[in-house]
């Protein structure tokens, strides 16, 4: 045992009786109640809930921009750093102190009131040379303290663990090697196909088990690519602890799943989105991403475990405690792209300690979180066959009998957009050239019955994607943002000597009626969902939509969900005591050229718009709050892209 952990031991013996007990809820009396954001998630349960109210839709209009803070990517020299992603990081802030990472993998403690630096430590993961996947994007980074050590951790674009002191920023010399790891290490086999590896979402501290997943470029054209292992790290130290293959490999359970041994050479199954746990009981929960390739899975045969699949772990060991699968086989790219949710319910008078899985079929998944016990029925359904050479979808999929989907699933011909003659006669002329079908009709090779592609509603990027859904836990309400964005998804043979797939994907994004949609609105919506009874309490479009397309402006239609271009349900829901806060693009609400975004509040109860704010920037990372000086706060990221990364923090005028 390592000598500062031999220290750190004696202090919190010694001084445990006049400050807290040596847990991560130990400085919280050191804060003004309930006005921290620990966890990307504002908590390891994923709630994205916080009770303060002094912002309330009283006051909610009069936001304004308290300050900005420009990332401090900008200030790299010319020629130093690659293309950004969109900004989508979490700011935390704990016992007075703003945490936030760059999308270069870079750390700030800032001032909350202020926004100026207390410090800033760059890894310099740059210097590793440039990832296979971009534009680069990390998404948070966490906060760690036993009561007397407090860190922050990163996973880097570099494909770096960093462990920090949160009062300097200076690196942990008792971790790892002078406070690194090298996480393109200990992944087990094709470690030399470590370039597709990357970091997207923030670790997770469970105990003193440092939990990390990866981001794995999963659009390659060749059958190499490294296996989405989740590996723990001691906190302390640095040292593995445990792996948890994602894909069993030799000797363990479920390999059968993978036919012919393609475990073997099988990758991805990782967890590039936030996970969430279970403190007291000591469980993390993985939310796991399709196996390679997404669309064809010739090579692959067999329902894939513990692909696609919500796996809960022993915190500590890594010891597998239950999983549940929720897409076998997948050729649909149907990751499950969000943390689980956490809360305490009570179903038939019963209470259950709950996990709640959104995903991007639009179906939620109930547990109990420490059994795995389903909470309502969850019934295997017969689905279509492919008819792709080589291929064998598996014949059932999961379906939960409660509760009913958040968003459509599947399309016949009355789905077709049909606002007038017109556009329905075009919508039928263009679905003509599409496989129509439920859910989980799998894709074609194109031309295949002289069809350009299967029609995949939700498509890859439908559904609920990150950042996932929210809870109220006073409710045991869930909030879910979700859009429907169908795909064309198609498989062709790929040019010669540029794959060692046979087929690989091709997609139809926009293909409806004069540049309409091709499906009946809404196309986004939110959904107020009664995790007590399964039953959904209400649902609402979110945005106007295409109203003002020169094909519908002259039929006053009702709001309809925004279109949105670009990856949907992004920014989710901030729950408050009396609000939900998200936002929506101004280009999609206003005018195509415009620019920034717009802050709403609305309703818990209902669903109802109560206010909007303008913002001239676009948002993309999801909101969170804090209490700070008596005062509350809203901070979210924007920008990347063409835009300067920034976090933007509102607050109501003095």
């Amino acid at each position: 045992m390592k000598e500062s952990h031999l220290l750190h031991l004696l202090l919190c013996c010694t001084f445990g009786l006049f400050i807290t007990a040596c847990s991560p809820d130990g400085p919280e009396l050191l804060s003004e109640p309930g006005g921290d954001w620990r966890h990307a998630g504002g908590d390891h349960s994923s709630s994205k809930y916080s009770t303060l109210d002094q912002i309330d839709s009283s006051n909610f209009s009069n936001l304004e921009l308290a300050w900005r803070w420009k990332s401090a990517d900008l200030s790299l020299p010319e020629g130093v750093g690659y293309g950004t992603a969109d900004f989508r990081a979490v700011p935390l802030v704990v016992n007075g102190t703003m945490y936030v990472n760059t999308n270069h993998g870079m750390v700030a403690a800032l001032n909350p009131k202020s926004g100026d630096e207390l410090w800033l430590f760059d890894p310099e993961s740059y210097r590793n040379g440039p990832p296979v996947q971009t534009n680069i994007m990390i998404r948070g980074i966490e906060h760690w303290t036993d009561g007397v050590i407090e860190r922050i951790f990163v996973a880097t674009l570099g494909k770096q663990l960093l462990s920090l002191d949160a009062s300097t920023g200076q690196p942990d010399p008792n971790f790892g090697e002078d406070g690194f790891i090298d996480l393109s290490q200990n992944l087990g086999r094709l470690e030399f196909e470590s370039e597709f590896i990357t970091a997207g979402a923030a670790p997770i501290a469970v105990g003193n088990s440092l939990i990390v997943g990866s981001k794995i470029f999963d659009y390659g054209m060749y059958n190499r690519s490294p296996p989405g292992h989740v590996r723990a790290y001691d906190t302390y130290s640095g040292e593995l602890k445990w792996r948890f293959n994602t894909i069993p490999q030799e000797g363990e359970e479920f390999t059968e799943t993978w036919e012919n041994d393609s475990w073997r050479t099988a990758g991805n199954t990782n967890v590039w989105t936030f996970m969430s746990a279970d403190d007291e009981a000591g469980i993390v929960y993985l939310p796991t991403s399709t196996p390679t390739n997404d669309y064809w899975g010739g090579l692959r045969l067999g329902e894939n475990l513990f692909a696609e699949a919500l796996v809960a772990l022993d915190a500590e060991t890594g010891e597998r405690l239950w999983h549940f699968q929720t897409v076998h086989h997948g050729l649909w790219d149907y990751d499950i792209a969000s943390a689980p949710n956490l809360v305490d319910i009570v179903v038939d008078g019963r209470p259950i300690k709950a996990v709640a899985q959104v995903s991007k079929t639009a179906f939620t998944y109930v547990f109990d979180r420490i059994t795995g016990e389903p909470v309502w029925p969850i019934v295997e359904k017969p689905v279509a066959p492919s008819t792709v050479p080589g291929e064998r979808a598996h014949p059932t999929q999961p379906f939960p009998s409660k509760p009913a989907p958040f968003d459509r699933q599947g399309i016949t011909e009355d789905d077709l957009i049909d606002f007038t003659p017109e556009i329905a006669e075009e919508a039928r002329g263009i679905a003509e050239k599409f496989v129509l079908g439920p859910i989980f009709t799998p894709p074609i090779v194109r031309g295949d019955g002289d069809k350009i592609a299967t029609f995949v509603v939700p498509g890859a990027g439908g559904g609920a994607n990150f950042p996932g859904a929210s809870i109220d836990p006073d409710s045991g309400i869930i909030y879910v943002p979700s859009a429907t964005r169908p795909h064309g998804m198609s498989l062709i043979k790929p040019p010669e000597g540029t794959s060692d797939w046979p087929f690989v994907i091709q997609m139809e994004r926009q293909v409806g009626p004069f540049g309409l949609p091709l499906l009946k609105p809404p196309y986004r919506r939110i959904t107020a969902i009664d995790l007590n009874t399964g039953d959904h309490v209400w649902q609402v479009p979110f945005g106007k939509g295409p109203a003002d397309h020169p094909k519908l402006q002259h039929l006053n239609l009702p709001s309809m969900g925004s279109v949105y271009d670009d990856v949907v349900a992004e920014g989710g829901i901030l729950v408050t005591k009396t609000l939900l806060i998200s936002f929506l693009a101004q280009k999609d609400e206003l005018q195509p050229d415009a620019h920034g975004s717009i802050l709403v509040a609305l309703d818990k109860r209902t669903g109802e718009t109560l206010a909007e704010v303008l913002v001239d920037q676009r948002l993309h990372g999801p909101p969170m709050s804090y209490m700070h000086e008596g005062k509350q706060y809203i901070a979210v990221a924007g920008g990347g892209r063409n835009d300067d990364d920034e976090i933007l923090v509102f607050s109501l005028p003095d």
